[in-house]
């Protein structure tokens, strides 16, 4: 039982960490947005739709959408 519950605990916790990184993702892109990266205007375009969506679903309490999105957008900027 103890062990099911540390389980469990473990669980709740990662899953809050994470909803808490969307902020930290959102500033990295924001962060490498600023240096003007070399991107076309579809993928800066792209970049920029996925941030603004990962930043409503973040809002909105999806916080597995929101990374999902985020991480999209910092794939194309390369980090």
């Amino acid at each position: 039982m103890k062990n099911a519950l540390m389980a469990l605990s473990l669980a709740l916790a990662a899953g809050t960490a994470l909803a808490h990184n969307c902020p930290n993702e959102m500033k990295a892109i924001d962060a490498k947005l600023a240096t003007s990266p070399k991107l076309g205007d579809a993928d800066a375009a792209k970049v920029k739709q996925l941030r603004a969506d990962g930043e409503t679903a973040h809002k909105a309490g999806k916080h597995d959408d929101s990374m999902k999105a985020l991480g999209e957008a910092k794939k194309i900027l390369g980090i």
